[in-house]
């Protein structure tokens, strides 16, 4: 097939462009070429561009090139025994059909196609089974979300326990420990909660016992007194005021409530400095709203008015019985 015939010299420039060549290269440059374009081009292959037209030109070209070459005189006799064998066993054709797959003869290579091919087949088909049960059993957003962020709290609480017990290491070199007063006595067992990790409690009621309470803890503490304080106050403050209010206890209560406006403005400062040492996420604290505390403290005074309502009118009456 590959010496019969004779092309025009038009075809076999047409040819060499097929194969993308220029004439003059070698033998060795036609192949790797036909090879490419064959991977690319041929139906089975799982390129996007296979087209059978296609092939069929590159086929024929390559065809028309290797009679080319194979009709111009041969300097190296090297050349002419490789020429030999081709002609013998088309090499190209491994390529036509297995894209490249297996060794030996065609019938084996053509064996070792096929279960190749099953093979793909059947990664594909995992493949396209793993993709839809990631899609029908992914959650939503909010529960990615939420996995999200309980990584990162056990994350910030092993990085926690980590720096505790390096600083208890610390200490214990240093023998700052040495001074305590049960000092080589069994510890005590400080709860009998199941739930709690007796060595973790232990650890944080010997710390907290002999001064070592984090910082953010003791902040935390502090604003937590604060904002009670604060609402006592305002609560005591209007109850020395009577009801209903004159006109000079009005302007007295105006100061007072812009006394307390300002003292939570201050108390909202200390929370932006605890939430930028607190350790862990989600023990941060949001910011107190002065209406809302106003709005909780006239509740509260309405409540403690209607106790002593009531607390009058028992007595009433029990004078009245008697």
């Amino acid at each position: 097939r590959m010496l019969s015939g004779y092309k025009p010299k038009n075809d076999i420039k047409k040819s060499y462009k097929t194969l993308e060549l220029e004439e003059g290269c070698s033998l060795d440059d036609v192949r790797n070429s036909y090879h490419n374009l064959a991977k690319k081009y041929h139906p089975d292959s799982s390129s996007g561009m296979a087209d059978s037209k296609a092939f069929i030109r590159v086929e024929e070209a390559y065809r028309v090139v290797l009679n080319d070459l194979a009709a111009k005189p041969k300097s190296d006799p090297g050349e002419e025994e490789e020429d030999q064998l081709k002609s013998k066993s088309l090499q190209h054709r491994h390529y036509l059909s297995f894209e490249g797959v297996g060794i030996g003869t065609p019938s084996q290579r053509e064996k070792q196609y096929m279960q190749f091919r099953v093979d793909r087949a059947t990664e594909q088909v995992l493949e396209y089974r793993q993709q839809r049960l990631e899609s029908r059993y992914a959650g939503s957003d909010l529960s990615r979300a939420k996995d999200v962020r309980q990584s990162k709290k056990v994350k910030i609480t092993q990085a926690v326990e980590r720096l505790v017990e390096d600083l208890i290491q610390e200490s214990m070199a240093k023998g700052d420990f040495d001074n305590l007063s049960g000092k080589g006595k069994p510890l005590q067992k400080f709860s009998d909660s199941p739930h709690i990790d007796p060595m973790t409690h232990n650890l944080n009621r010997i710390l907290i016992d002999n001064g070592y309470q984090p910082e953010w803890i003791l902040l935390q503490k502090e604003i937590r007194e604060t904002i009670e304080g604060l609402r006592k106050s305002i609560v005591a403050s209007r109850r020395k005021l009577g009801e209903p209010m004159t006109l000079s206890e009005q302007k007295q209560w105006g100061r007072i409530c812009e006394q307390f406006a300002e003292d939570v403005r201050k108390l909202n400062k200390r929370v932006d400095d605890f939430n930028l040492v607190v350790p862990i996420l989600s023990r941060q604290m949001v910011h107190f709203s002065t209406d809302k505390e106003m709005l909780r403290a006239r509740k509260t005074y309405e409540a403690v008015l209607e106790k002593v309502s009531d607390s009058d009118t028992k007595e009433n009456e029990g004078e009245e019985g008697e």
